[in-house]
């Protein structure tokens, strides 16, 4: 690697990133991903030209990985990746800097604690939040290898990975260039590879406890997203959810599950006045049939007010009247609404942006969304069921990839978790299969069993495990029904102290700038 020009490097850790991301079966490349990068760095270029070459490697990667985000939105699409991989480029420029005055142990164990910093802010609600491709994510497909995730969260697997990726690096450079190996620097590598392995294979738990008192049902009407916001077709679409439902359901199930916003009109729903929509008659004598029964549905909703609502309300034209727009989950059963949970992690773009980019709102399509934003709410809450059977924790599609948001539902006592979807905006890619099984990295952190009912596919059950049971095909209207317990009581290490492995890291990452800015400070003074 010593002659190979800086431009293969970038392509090739790009490439390599690619290549290991979920639904790939070659995983295993993550461990060596970053080495071709490390190269480049380790030859001592200067800070612009390794930023312009870090940024190619993090471009490659995050073209070739999320382009079927095109499949919903251009700009969107180009906005996510041109943003994302210059922001992913930040903890590489201050590791190049801190090595380059604090030494090489330093400036390795900096680029860990600042990687894994950047990831913990870009899970945060900042307006553009797009953590997709976070390092630990990219065990999704392999749920064996990271039980431990319970303790630690998928911040934990991306400390394991750029560990490994460092180890790996400097034997390699040893060895390229002549130096004699001892017995710690293969033993080290080979243990840090290793030791999570069996750390997973002796947590992974055994058939899951509690013996369900019922049945979950579980619907996929397959309505293409697009037919569902142009052609009126509300009544047909809400009768294939009814007929799909009433196929499967019996004397034991207790909880329906339909997918987000199942419940669409145009206009919206008002949440509070329901039972007075007519076009909702058929869904009440739907649970009327099946008293005993709840549903959680999608919907979108709105509520009006006589004033701003502190300033979260938006007033409407030529009106005196405010309203709050909802994408949000509701439990229904034959009486009316039970509860309402309105989704807080919005998509940046086509849910939400920040007010500094408000004179995009016109390039944005409007998808499940609205640039203009839906109100959100700050609470974890907890659905029960009017039937005491779930205290659900909902997930509103994009909100599953988010684990320490979700580890506060069964924080807040949840005993199973909900995915309400429509990946169906983004077509027949590998989208919808990265957005199913990062959900299997939930069922682990949280040890709680997840239904996830998706408008197109796929729905399935997950145990806490991460093991996906009885998934639908993509494409495909479906209903099932699979017998799942309620797990209350004990919580993990994870949902009880949160992310903490970010936040040390972030202790860390404050550390070690204020460390580089007292050295620049000592330089300069020595210098005078």
């Amino acid at each position: 690697m010593k002659k190979t020009h800086p431009l293969l490097l970038s392509l090739l850790s790009g490439g390599l990133l690619f290549a290991a991301w979920p639904v790939s079966p070659l995983t295993f490349l993550v461990f060596i991903a970053f080495i071709p990068l490390l190269w480049l760095e380790r030859r001592g270029i200067r800070r612009k030209r390794f930023f312009g070459w870090v940024y190619l490697t993090m471009l490659t990667w995050n073209a070739a990985t999320t382009w079927w985000i095109w499949n919903a939105t251009e700009p969107g699409a180009v906005g996510a990746i041109l943003a994302n991989s210059l922001l992913m480029c930040l903890p590489w420029l201050g590791f190049h800097l801190v090595k380059k005055r604090l030494g090489q142990t330093i400036g390795y164990l900096s680029l860990v604690v600042f990687w894994m910093s950047f990831e913990y802010i870009h899970l945060q609600d900042w307006g553009l939040s797009w953590p997709w491709l976070t390092l630990g994510n990219a065990f999704a497909t392999h749920p064996g290898w990271v039980q431990w995730y319970e303790y630690t969260g998928a911040s934990g697997g991306s400390c394991w990975i750029l560990l490994v990726n460092i180890l790996l690096f400097r034997v390699s450079w040893k060895i390229i260039n002549g130096g004699r190996l001892t017995a710690g620097w293969i033993i080290y590598p080979l243990l840090a590879l290793i030791i999570p392995f069996i750390l997973s294979w002796e947590i992974l738990p055994q058939t899951i406890h509690t013996s369900p008192s019922g049945n979950v049902v579980i619907v996929q009407p397959n309505i293409d997203p697009y037919e569902k916001l142009y052609s009126g077709s509300f009544d047909a679409q809400l009768q294939k959810l009814i007929r799909l439902s009433e196929s499967v359901i019996d004397s034991q199930t207790t909880l329906i599950v339909w997918p987000e916003t199942a419940l669409y009109m145009e206009n919206g729903i008002d949440e509070g006045h329901m039972k007075e929509n007519y076009f909702l008659h058929p869904l009440w004598d739907f649970l009327r049939r099946h008293p005993s029964v709840n549903l959680l549905t999608g919907v979108e909703g709105y509520r009006l007010f006589d004033n701003d609502n502190g300033g979260t309300a938006r007033l409407l034209p030529n009106s005196h009247k405010y309203v709050e727009d909802y994408n949000e989950a509701m439990v229904l059963d034959s009486t009316g609404a039970v509860g309402f949970y309105h989704k807080s992690m919005l998509v940046p773009g086509v849910e939400t942006l920040p007010p500094f980019l408000h004179f995009l709102d016109s390039w944005f399509e409007k998808f499940g969304g609205t640039t203009s934003g839906y109100t959100r709410q700050k609470e974890r809450t907890v659905l029960p069921t009017s039937n005491h059977s779930y205290r659900i924790g909902t997930a509103v599609c994009y909100e599953s990839i988010y684990g320490e948001f979700m580890s506060r539902y069964v924080h807040n006592g949840a005993d199973l978790i909900a995915i309400i979807t429509n990946d169906g905006w983004w077509g027949n890619t590998p989208g919808y299969r990265q957005h199913l099984n990062y959900a299997r990295l939930r069922a682990i952190e949280t040890r709680r069993w997840i239904v996830r009912s998706a408008n197109t596919g796929v729905s399935c059950v997950i145990d806490p495990g991460g093991d996906i049971i009885d998934p639908q095909p993509w494409a495909r209207e479906a209903a099932m029904k699979e017998p799942v317990p309620a797990l209350g009581g004990q919580q993990t290490f994870y949902v009880r102290h949160g992310d903490w492995l970010s936040k040390l890291a972030l202790v860390l990452t404050i550390f070690f700038l204020g460390w580089n800015m007292i050295t620049i400070l000592k330089t300069r003074s020595s210098r005078g």
